[in-house]
């Protein structure tokens, strides 16, 4: 049986190196790991729990020890890497790697089912008690990273931390410009910007009004928060750990990512064959 978020065979062509990657003992995957891919990408888009995961993905623990080892061993941030310097190329940018990036946090309501939990108490007035969810989009609107952290945590260091965890990924050699919005402070953007030796550049609108208005770039990411939350798995805050909740909001950004490259791929003009 499929499904349609069940990976295509050129997606899983493009993405079977990043899993299959060999250990330090070598490799000891087990034959039927696109299917569990797309186990997980069938949980991301549903909200499924796990055992309800439907049989024709196998053994739900089987699925549920492999996310825990490719979430604690960044696999997920380098499949995303890659999915986003293909649909870049895709939609016809000239580079594989953005020179501006645009990082905004969202806050999520934690719903842990007990136990010890990262969750804490954030936002404005601390009212929000779950955890804040850290995206950078390049110009397209893409995301190019993702990191899950405690609702408590200042934009500051949310900010801070996408960079080197970009950084880490590999895709700040043309970086030039970051937006970020004005729960940065300006002291700390030119401490990150000089750390990074790059230009940080706090937005906003400098008069408050009651309705939504756009910023020119900028609004890519809350475009890319949206498309998020249509994952039925980012409802609320489930995990317990950020290296967990961080790889279900990586998984979900590998789906946005995918359906893009999808579009992009389609709208190719094909090539007719000789008679």
């Amino acid at each position: 049986m499929s499904y349609p978020s069940d990976l295509t065979d050129e997606q899983w062509e493009l993405l079977e190196p990043v899993f299959h990657a060999p250990g330090k003992r070598g490799r000891k995957h087990a034959d039927d790991l696109r299917a569990v891919v797309d186990a997980m990408l069938y949980i991301a888009q549903t909200g499924c729990q796990w055992r309800y995961l439907p049989q024709s993905f196998g053994p739900w623990t089987r699925v549920w020890s492999q996310f825990r080892r490719w979430s604690r061993n960044g696999t997920w941030a380098r499949a995303l890497t890659v999915l986003h310097a293909a649909a870049r190329e895709a939609g016809g940018r000239a580079e594989e790697v953005p020179s501006m990036v645009v990082i905004d946090t969202h806050l999520a309501r934690g719903a842990s089912n007990g136990g010890f939990t990262f969750h804490d108490r954030g936002g404005p007035y601390g009212r929000t008690n779950g955890a804040k969810r850290v995206v950078a989009v390049d110009v397209t609107g893409l995301p190019v990273g993702a990191l899950v952290v405690p609702a408590s945590t200042h934009e500051n260091r949310a900010s801070e931390l996408m960079l080197g965890h970009l950084a880490e990924q590999g895709v700040t050699g043309r970086l030039e410009l970051v937006l970020v919005d004005r729960g940065v402070t300006a002291a700390a953007a030119r401490n990150i910007g000089k750390r990074h030796d790059l230009e940080v550049r706090r937005v906003g609108w400098d008069d408050k009004q009651p309705v939504f208005r756009p910023i020119r770039h900028a609004w890519r990411v809350e475009v890319a928060h949206g498309r998020l939350g249509r994952s039925h798995r980012l409802a609320k805050s489930f995990e317990n750990t950020t290296t967990s909740a961080t790889g279900w909001l990586q998984v979900a950004c590998i789906a946005t990512t995918l359906r893009q490259l999808a579009r992009s791929r389609a709208r190719e003009p094909r090539v007719g064959v000789a008679a």
